[in-house]
């Protein structure tokens, strides 16, 4: 595999919470393919044909644990335990529609999990890089038609979206208050939050995802319901936003009071488009399926329209998406043709070097 960040993560200690989750086994495969000694800490699994189950990626890296960020105690205790240089926090309730369900364990969750996870770091003297993780539906939601920039305010409608707009507003006040880059010298922690567009890949099976949905309904031989055909979303193949999320470490280890802030990592403008269209070249790239409109007037909120700005990225970091949307759907629909027969753990590497090649 092409080393893309020049050996930097060889023998570094990264702890990932949700390491068992779609992007966290990714992560996972990543930084243990690039010779970084890998702690997972997160809940079990979703299903078991999660990317995380199938490629084993578990039991490859030096710690899977099985912790509940809610538990302040038992996250500092495994940080006091395996002394991290890096933490990556993706662990996290992600669902707009379970959000409505159960709103307090999404808070609980989302906000007071990573104010632990902050306090862990806090408490531990290894750890000099902290990537937390939220989403684009950190921000206010304008419905408007340019992208969100890091500065603008945050918010969000539903459960899920606010609860990351308040998990924004901890770690600005945690990195204010405790990690200050004007007092670096003495802490020695440089804290970044990192917001990216629709993720989407192969062994995703969460609810109430077009990806997911479409497979589901495609291996069953039904028609592909679809909610919300005109809801327009940035979708970025899951590597897109990983790659950002690693190069962003890489340079706060080198320069850490000058890349601690939010970080936008979303998709070319041209991949901008609707999950009607997604889930259309879904069906082009699978050789099958059909499409049925099940819009209701009646449902739940969701943002119709979401965007980022990510000139920022661009610019200050030197980072930009690699691939277009047909070569990110192409790419996401192959793993769920092949994971059946082949062996999931290769299959993500054959995806890791054809994007660092893009």
């Amino acid at each position: 595999m092409i080393d893309i960040f020049h050996d930097f993560y060889r023998g570094k200690r990264v702890l990932v919470t949700g390491h068992t989750g779609f992007k966290g086994s990714w992560l996972s495969i990543w930084l243990h393919e690039l010779g970084a000694e890998v702690i997972g800490v997160a809940q079990g699994p979703f299903t078991e044909r999660d990317n995380f189950v199938l490629s084993g990626i578990g039991q490859r890296i030096k710690a899977d644990i099985r912790a509940d960020i809610r538990d302040g105690e038992r996250i500092k205790e495994i940080f006091r335990q395996y002394q991290p240089e890096i933490v990556f926090h993706l662990a996290a309730q992600p669902l707009v529609r379970l959000s409505y369900d159960i709103p307090v364990e999404t808070y609980q969750t989302n906000v007071m999990g990573t104010i632990h996870i902050l306090e862990a770091i806090r408490f531990t003297d290894s750890v000099k890089v902290g990537v937390m993780i939220t989403t684009d539906k950190c921000y206010e939601n304008r419905e408007q038609i340019w992208g969100y920039r890091e500065n603008e305010p945050m918010g969000g409608y539903d459960p899920y979206s606010s609860s990351k707009g308040a998990a924004e507003i901890a770690i600005a006040s945690w990195r204010r208050s405790f990690f200050h880059p004007g007092a670096y010298e003495k802490h020695g922690k440089s804290i970044a939050s990192v917001r990216a567009g629709n993720v989407i890949g192969g062994g995703d099976w969460a609810l109430d995802r077009i990806i997911p949905d479409c497979i589901k309904a495609l291996e069953a031989g039904k028609p592909i319901e679809i909610r919300s055909p005109k809801a327009i979303r940035p979708w970025q193949h899951v590597l897109e936003p990983l790659s950002g999320y690693m190069l962003l470490a890489q340079k706060m280890w080198d320069e850490p009071m000058k890349y601690c802030e939010g970080w936008n990592f979303g998709p070319r403008a041209e991949s901008i488009t609707n999950v009607w269209d997604v889930a259309s070249m879904v069906i082009e790239n699978y050789g099958s399926g059909e499409l049925k409109d099940l819009s209701d007037p009646d449902a739940l909120h969701e943002a119709k329209l979401l965007m980022l700005d990510i000139s920022k990225a661009k610019f200050q970091l030197g980072w930009e998406p690699r691939m277009n949307i047909d070569e990110c759907i192409q790419l996401v629909v192959d793993w769920y043709k092949r994971y059946k027969e082949e062996d999931a753990y290769g299959l993500c590497l054959e995806e890791i070097d054809k994007f660092i090649a893009e």
